[in-house]
């Protein structure tokens, strides 16, 4: 399986990140990647940056080396109620956004709870993926979920630095791979995100790949393997 995108990667900006976008994308450049997403944290995570930076990514080029940029945002999902910690008038300058289940930013809660509070995330017009789902301190009924992904467009993340030896997050590879089923019982394309802190990290999906080859995932449904149809995907959402 050739990974020729990359939808999840922080710089310095996000606080807990340790490299600039300049050697993000010189590192992406170095190992074939086509297309990455700079998605740094929103307000609500301690340390990183505010809505300012996001309003004024438009002075970045969209290519560096060789490499697309999509200027983005991983936003953290702050209510129950669908609410995302950016307002409308920054989500629509961005190119990819990224809504996503951070203890800091949200209380934990039961899984009907979790689930339909996820599901009005996803409604959300400019949100285009659901970060590291699968975290078990916010569970989720993924037939659900994902049925929600197919209606509204919402692509559902396979977070690679999730699976890694030593995450923080609980039960991820277990509830990802139910959620992988459902996607593919429904013909639900997903991504792959490396969730990269650290330039050597972009484009790294080790984990990730392992675990949809051991479940047989198809990769027709893998759309970090054809930016054009990620790309394609994104748009028709916002003009739906």
């Amino acid at each position: 399986m050739k990974i020729l995108v990359d939808v999840h990667t922080h710089t310095i900006a996000s606080g807990h990140a340790y490299s600039t976008i300049t050697e993000n994308m010189q590192a992406a450049s170095r190992k074939g990647i086509q297309l990455v997403a700079m998605t740094d944290h929103t307000p609500g995570i301690p340390g990183s940056t505010q809505r300012y930076f996001f309003d004024n990514l438009r002075i970045l080029p969209n290519e560096m080396f060789g490499t697309g940029l999509l200027k983005g945002a991983e936003t953290n999902i702050i209510s129950y109620e669908g609410e995302i910690d950016l307002p409308e008038e920054t989500l629509e300058k961005l190119d990819i956004v990224l809504a996503s289940f951070h203890p800091p930013c949200i209380d934990f809660a039961e899984e009907q709870i979790v689930t339909e509070g996820l599901i009005k995330v996803m409604e959300n017009p400019y949100v285009n993926v659901i970060g590291h789902p699968g975290d078990k301190r916010f569970p989720l009924d993924f037939e659900k979920v994902v049925l929600a992904s197919k209606r509204t467009g919402t692509l559902l993340e396979v977070n690679n630095a999730s699976l890694k030896p030593g995450s923080f997050r609980p039960g991820v590879r277990e509830s990802l791979i139910e959620m992988l089923g459902y996607c593919k019982a429904h013909e639900v394309p997903i991504v792959l995100g490396s969730d990269a802190h650290y330039h050597e990290e972009i484009g790294e999906f080790k984990e990730a790949i392992e675990l949809l080859e051991s479940i047989d995932f198809p990769e027709h449904l893998v759309l970090n393997t054809m930016p054009d149809k990620l790309l394609h995907h994104i748009k028709q959402k916002r003009l739906k």
